[in-house]
C-alpha cells in the first residue's frame, strides 16, 4: 500500500448507518439502528489501512483479530469474516450492538489520529447479522470430549464467554441461571431497541449448539451450595459470573412511595417479561405520565429511553448532578435520547420524593456547582445553598448502579469477599477465588462494567479453569 493510499484512506469519511427517524422510533420498540448494507460494510472496511502492529486489538477486551475480519469483508467474504469473529468471540451480534467500542478498539485506531476511527463495532455487527440471516451459521469445531465437567453460575456476558471457551475445548458444561430466562444483563437490562431478544436467542441458539446446558429458574445459594456442586454433582471447577444487580439507592425521604423503581426492577419488567406487549403479555406497569430518571449512566439512558415509548407517558426527564461532559453513559445513547425528546436537568440533585394518596407527586431538587476534579477524573459536585426546585412527576427511576447480590457469597464462608460483597480473587492472573477449583469474573468481582470486560473476564477465568481442571 502507497503512503498516498494510506493518506486517501485516513480521510475518507465513516461510513453511517441508516437509523429510524427519531419521530418514529420513540413510539416504538424496534431497533434504533438498521445496520450496514453490504455495500456500506465493504466501504467502510475499505477504510482499514491493515496496521502492522494493530492497537485496535489491544484495545479489546476479548482479543479479536479485528485487521483479519476487517480485510475479509473488504474482500466481500463476510461469512468467513463471521468465523474469524467467532474465534475470540461467541456473542458478535451482541457486542457490535452494545459494546463502546469508542473507549475500546475504535479509541485505537490509526486512522482515527487524523481522522475519524474505523466503525468496527458496526462491521463486527453487520457480518453476524449476514451469517444468521443467510442461515450460514457453522459451529466451532469442538475437541474431543475431555470427561471435565464445568458449572457456571449466571447466563450473563462473563459465564457465556466462559461457556463457550470452555464447551470449544471438549469439557462438559452447564450453566446454572436464577431467571427464568437466559442471558443476564443483555436480557433484562437492556432494551429491545438496543438489543433485540431475537438477536440475543439467536446468539444463545449458537453456544447451546455447541454443547452447553442452560438450567434456568436456578438458584446457587438456595437450590445447591458450592459444595454440593462439587462434592455431589461431580462438578470438576465452578465459574461465578453472578454480576452486580443489586440496586443502590439515594436514602432520601420518599423512596418507599409507589411510582419509585430502581432502574433493574423497571429494566427487568420491560424487557424480561414484555410489560410493553400488555395485554398481549399479562404483566403491566403502572401507566404513568410523567418520569423522572435519576443518572448519568447508560442504565439511565436506557431507562429514559424505554419510559418515553410507554403508550401513556407524556414526559420524560432525567437529573443529572454534574454537566454533559461528565455524563458517563455513551455519547451516542445521548444523543439518541435528546433527538427522542427526553429533558435533561443537569446540574441538578434529588433532596426528597414527595407523594399524595401514597403515590409520587413530584421530585425536590437542589441546583449543583462543580469543584475540583475527583477519584473518577470529573469534577466533583457541591449544592448552591438555597436553590431548590421541585417537578412535578409522578413516576421515578433510580439509576446510580448496583452492588453484588450477597447471597452466592453468604452461603458459602470459605469464599473470601471485599466490604462491597464482590468477590476477592486469589489469583487475577487466571480469575481464581480463595476457593480451590473455584473462579469468579465479570461485576461480581469488579462491579458494574461493561458487557464485554465481563466477557474478557470469563474469557480469562475460562482458560484458568481448563488449565486447572486438565491437571487433576
Amino acid at each position: 500500500m502507497t503512503d498516498n493510499t494510506r493518506s486517501k484512506k485516513n480521510k475518507a469519511p465513516r461510513t453511517k448507518a441508516p437509523e429510524q427517524s427519531p419521530e418514529v422510533r420513540r413510539k416504538n420498540f424496534k431497533e434504533v439502528s438498521l445496520g450496514y448494507s453490504p455495500a456500506m460494510a465493504q466501504l467502510e472496511a475499505s477504510r482499514c489501512i491493515q496496521c502492522k502492529k494493530p492497537k485496535c486489538v489491544i484495545g479489546c477486551p476479548v482479543r479479536v483479530a479485528i485487521p483479519d475480519f476487517i480485510k475479509q469483508i473488504a474482500d466481500g467474504n463476510f461469512i468467513e469474516a463471521a468465523q474469524i469473529i467467532k474465534e475470540s468471540n461467541a456473542l458478535p451480534a451482541v457486542t457490535g450492538r452494545v459494546c463502546p467500542q469508542e473507549d475500546q478498539c475504535e479509541k485505537h485506531c490509526v486512522i482515527g489520529i487524523k481522522g475519524e476511527p474505523l466503525a468496527i463495532g458496526k462491521l463486527e455487527r453487520f457480518v453476524a447479522d449476514y451469517e444468521r440471516l443467510h442461515r450460514e451459521v457453522k459451529p466451532l469445531q469442538i475437541a474431543p470430549p475431555t470427561g471435565k465437567k464445568i458449572a457456571l453460575i449466571g447466563a450473563g456476558p462473563a459465564g457465556l464467554a466462559a461457556a463457550g471457551d470452555l464447551a470449544k475445548w471438549g469439557h462438559e458444561v452447564v450453566i446454572f441461571e436464577a431467571l427464568h430466562k437466559p442471558g443476564g444483563v443483555l436480557f433484562y437490562g437492556i432494551p429491545e431497541f438496543r438489543l433485540p431478544k431475537e438477536i440475543l436467542e439467536a446468539e444463545l441458539d449458537y453456544l447451546k449448539r455447541l454443547g452447553i446446558e442452560i438450567k434456568v429458574n436456578y438458584v446457587i445459594g438456595k437450590i445447591k451450595t458450592l459444595d454440593e456442586l462439587m462434592h455431589e454433582d461431580g462438578f470438576d471447577a465452578i465459574f461465578i459470573g453472578t454480576g452486580a444487580g443489586l440496586p443502590y439507592f439515594l436514602g432520601i425521604p420518599g423512596e418507599n412511595l409507589n411510582g419509585v423503581y430502581s432502574a433493574n426492577e423497571f429494566l427487568t419488567r420491560i424487557n424480561l417479561m414484555h410489560a410493553w406487549e400488555f395485554p398481549d403479555f399479562d404483566t403491566p406497569v403502572h401507566p404513568h405520565k410523567n418520569f423522572i430518571v435519576i443518572g448519568g449512566g447508560n442504565t439511565a439512558l436506557d431507562a429514559a429511553r424505554t419510559a418515553l415509548r410507554l403508550p401513556t407517558t407524556e414526559k420524560v426527564t432525567l437529573l443529572y448532578r454534574r454537566t454533559r461532559e461528565e455524563m458517563p453513559a455513551r455519547l451516542e445513547e445521548i444523543e439518541h435520547g435528546e433527538a427522542e425528546g427526553i429533558e435533561f436537568e443537569y446540574l441538578a440533585n434529588p433532596v426528597a420524593i414527595q407523594g399524595s394518596n401514597g403515590w409520587v407527586s413530584e421530585i425536590v431538587c437542589q441546583k449543583m456547582q462543580l469543584g475540583e476534579a475527583d477519584s473518577s477524573n470529573r469534577r466533583r459536585p457541591y449544592p448552591v445553598e438555597g436553590s431548590e426546585f421541585s417537578i412535578t412527576a409522578d413516576a421515578v427511576i433510580i439509576a446510580l448502579g448496583s452492588g453484588s447480590n450477597p447471597l452466592l457469597a453468604k452461603s458459602d464462608s470459605d469464599l473470601k469477599t471485599d466490604s462491597h460483597g464482590h468477590i476477592e480473587l486469589a489469583d487475577p492472573d487466571i480469575n481464581a477465588t480463595s476457593r480451590t477449583g473455584v473462579f469468579a469474573g465479570g461485576d461480581i468481582v469488579t462491579g458494574a462494567a461493561t458487557v464485554i470486560s465481563a466477557m474478557g473476564a470469563g474469557k480469562k477465568a475460562a482458560q484458568g479453569i481448563h488449565n486447572y481442571v486438565m491437571s487433576l
